[in-house]
């Protein structure tokens, strides 16, 4: 039973990450994600039913459309196994329950941001406003059946919601204030809503703190050594990426990450 619930989830995971290649693509385009229906960016073909089966397809094709033969990004392929682990994982540790799907949708989001944000430096409102009303939803659903943590109650929701929103507003100001250019756009305004709305205030301002860290390591480590390398300007860096990344770790550890915290300071 629990490997066919593993198999089911990996399944549903993949098909959702198909539909998520759509969403990356269309809307920063401000596209439809229903119509037209998948077709080949080049050729314009749509795409039959039985080349469009996540992953499989693309391996029995080649990586190339059958109507024009030009290559086919390995970024589709890449997000349908990225998505179906995400479900995999999700079932693996919590099984068959209604947090499972809470935390694979909110994780299928997440990605949606961090790729979407990465390629476009854009984070449409259709991941934020989509993942803000489902995150409100599933709290007061879980509240019924009493599968809260370690998401937000529906109270702590709509104040982490807030908390996060104007955080990174502030951290927005502050930065343009300093850089004399604008430093963060408003779908991180919103993405941060979304997030608070999932893990609470409190943990709203760690999210924020943890995302910054790791952009940091990431910037020192590897984008400043490869412009310098290259003799480029620095690049400008996509926080959204690394905001979801950090939603997850303190969705997830943020409880533990804070005790840690106090009892460090209890026993300094």
């Amino acid at each position: 039973m629990r490997a066919l619930v593993l198999a089911y989830a990996a399944l549903v995971g993949a098909c959702v990450g198909s539909f998520l290649n759509v969403c990356i693509t269309r809307w920063p385009e401000n596209l439809s994600v229903v119509r037209p229906r998948s077709r080949c960016p080049r050729c314009e073909k749509p795409i039959a039913w039985y080349d469009n089966i996540p992953i499989v397809s693309w391996l029995v094709l080649r990586g190339k459309c059958r109507g024009c033969g030009l290559p086919i990004s390995a970024l589709y392929p890449g997000v349908e196994l990225l998505v179906a682990l995400v479900w995999l994982a999700c079932a693996w540790r919590y099984g068959a329950t209604f947090l499972t799907l809470r935390l694979a949708i909110f994780a299928t989001l997440l990605v949606g941001v961090a790729i979407t944000d990465v390629r476009t430096y854009t984070i449409p409102d259709g991941f934020t406003i989509t993942g803000f009303i489902f995150v409100l939803l599933a709290a007061f659903i879980a509240a019924i059946f009493g599968e809260q943590l370690p998401f937000a109650s529906p109270f702590n929701a709509i104040v982490g919601a807030c908390t996060g929103a104007g955080a990174i507003a502030i951290v927005g100001w502050l930065g343009e204030a300093a850089l004399k250019k604008e430093a963060m756009g408003f779908g991180d305004v919103t993405l941060m809503a979304f997030i608070g709305a999932a893990v609470g205030p409190e943990l709203a301002l760690l999210t924020v703190f943890v995302g910054a860290a790791i952009g940091a390591v990431v910037f020192l480590a590897v984008i400043a050594p490869i412009s310098k390398g290259r003799g480029k300007e620095m690049p400008q860096v996509p926080f959204g990426v690394f905001l979801s990344p950090a939603a997850l770790v303190t969705l997830l550890y943020g409880r533990q990450m804070v005790a840690a915290y106090l009892t460090y300071l209890a026993g300094a």
